[in-house]
Formats: C-alpha cells, sequence, structure tokens
C-alpha cells in the first residue's frame, strides 16, 4: 500500500497533475511524500476522504500553494494549524465529519474561500471574523450540537446548521459564554473579557492595543518594526493577529467584545430550518456605542 501511494504521488508530481485522489487509502498520517522537495507545486484538487487522518502539517501550504480545494471529509482530525490560512487560492474546504472542537481564526482569513463544509464535528464555537470575506457564500456546520452561536456576518450566506444548539453544563466548558434571556453561546478562546451596555470605559490594555495597531497600519504600514524586545511576544503575535473585527465598524478587537444575540427563529431565515437549530447570530461589537446601534436586519 506505502509503495502504491509513493508511485500515485511521485506520477502526479512529474506530470504536473492537476487533481489527485488519495481516498480511501486508510492513511493515519499526512503523506510525507506530498510535502517533500518543492511539494505538488501544480497541484489544485487533494481529495484525501475517508481515511484517518488527525493532524495537519504546518508547510501545508507552502508544499500546495495553489490548492483550489481540498476535501478532508471523515478523517479523525482534531485541530487546524494556523498555515492553512496561508493557502490563497483556497475556494473550498471540506473538513465534514472529523474531531474538530475548534476552528482557527486563520480560517476566516481565506479570501478566496467560498465554500466550507464543517458538519459533524464538535464545534462550541466559530471565530468572529468568519464570513467577513464576501467570497465565502456557503457555511455547513450542520450536527455541531453544542454550537449555539454564528457570526453576524453568516447572516446574509447560504449556512446549513441543523442538528445545532443542544444543552450543555457550561461548567464543562473552560470557555466564556454570554447569555441573553433564555440563550447562552460560548465564546472563542481568545476572548478574554465580555463587555456590556454599562461598559463605558475600555480596559486599559485594549486601549493600548487598538492605539498602537492604528498608529501601526495608519502612519507607519507596517508591524514589522516591532520586536519582542519593544513589546511582550504574546502581545506582539495578538497586535498582528486581533481576535476578530466589529461587525459593526471593522474596529479591530484583542481581548474584549461586546456581544449582541438575535435568535435565528426570530429572523426571516428561521422558516428555512423549520425550527431544526436552536443556534443564534453572535453580532461582535468593539464598544457600546457599536453594540447599541447594530441591527442583524438592516
Amino acid at each position: 500500500m506505502a509503495s502504491e501511494l509513493c508511485k500515485t504521488i511521485s506520477v502526479a508530481r512529474l506530470e504536473k497533475h492537476k487533481n489527485l485522489f488519495l481516498n480511501y487509502r486508510n492513511l493515519h498520517h499526512f503523506p510525507l511524500e506530498l510535502l517533500k522537495d518543492e511539494g505538488l507545486q501544480y497541484l489544485e484538487r487533494l481529495y484525501m476522504k475517508r481515511n484517518s487522518i488527525t493532524t495537519l502539517p504546518e508547510n501545508l501550504a507552502q508544499k500546495l500553494p495553489n490548492l483550489v480545494e481540498l476535501y478532508l471529509h471523515s478523517n479523525n482530525i482534531v485541530v487546524v494549524p494556523e498555515a492553512i490560512g496561508s493557502l490563497v487560492k483556497l475556494q473550498c474546504l471540506d473538513l465534514s465529519d472529523n474531531a474538530l472542537e475548534i476552528v482557527c481564526p486563520e480560517i476566516g482569513r481565506l479570501r478566496a474561500l467560498r465554500h466550507l463544509r464543517l458538519a459533524n464535528n464538535q464545534l462550541q464555537f466559530l471565530p468572529p471574523d468568519l464570513g467577513r470575506s464576501r467570497e465565502l457564500q456557503y457555511v455547513y456546520v450542520d450536527n455541531n450540537i453544542h454550537l449555539k452561536g454564528l457570526p453576524s456576518y453568516l447572516y446574509n450566506k447560504v449556512i446549513g446548521c441543523s442538528g445545532c444548539g443542544a444543552p450543555i453544563q457550561v461548567a464543562e466548558v473552560k470557555l466564556l459564554s454570554f447569555s441573553s434571556g433564555q440563550l447562552t453561546v460560548f465564546l472563542p478562546a481568545e476572548v478574554k473579557a465580555i463587555g456590556t451596555e454599562r461598559d463605558h470605559i475600555l480596559p486599559l490594555q485594549e486601549l493600548a492595543m487598538r492605539s498602537l495597531h492604528h498608529t501601526c497600519h495608519r502612519l507607519l504600514k507596517d508591524l514589522n518594526f516591532l520586536s519582542p524586545i519593544s513589546l511582550p511576544r504574546s502581545l506582539l503575535e495578538l497586535l498582528h493577529c486581533p481576535l476578530g473585527h466589529c461587525h459593526r465598524c471593522s474596529e479591530p478587537m484583542f481581548t474584549i467584545v461586546y456581544p449582541k444575540l438575535f435568535p435565528l427563529r426570530e429572523t426571516p431565515m428561521a422558516g428555512l430550518h423549520q425550527g431544526r437549530t436552536t443556534v443564534s447570530f453572535v453580532a461582535y461589537c468593539c464598544s457600546t456605542q457599536c453594540l447599541q446601534t447594530f441591527d442583524l436586519l438592516s
């Protein structure tokens, strides 16, 4: 089986194939042959359905830079590496039927992505910026039973969310949660604090991060002049990668969000799902002003 796999990949490399089918190969690891030397620079579509892969390589984008479609349906993937955000040409990503508990924020920054399939995983939240790209049109998260909140950016997309929103004991989850009435949603792990309409002053760290971010991008237009010497590494990484952007004004947010819930059942989309889900749309706002003025339907 191993020799047959190597031969298949070698032929694809030599003949510069654009499509590679590695479904039903009983793979437990991402094939190293795909990552050798320069990788498969011409490959556009990779099919690896129904294997037993648990992780993806950090250098995936470096070795397969021209991937347009990546199909990983029915594996055992738990974590998707941040490096996937470097697949700048990726238009379709299928991670259905895996063991995902977290979707890295970088997936929300894939500007060419049009189709995202995450059904039948173990997700409890989605990145706040997921759906911010206008290119993303189709998102399927069906049967993630503990997923209760969808970023409000997804409101005008084609979404599948049947079977989401089952009850869960908050004590079992080490995540911040936000409640409105009888609704409770879990927030991304990057969120360190939750603001309310009564909080008119931002925490000092959040103010400092936003000011530094504005200075770098509007005046210097470059963050590379900063180093771990001038700023702690953890804050430097956060500055390069905010936890999300305000759904009202697009202001970057670093430690705190002001969430607002819109139950799907109270929106015009309710009829499309016919009671098969109890999820809500979550608007992640940057301040009390944006929180008060954000309207999902406007």
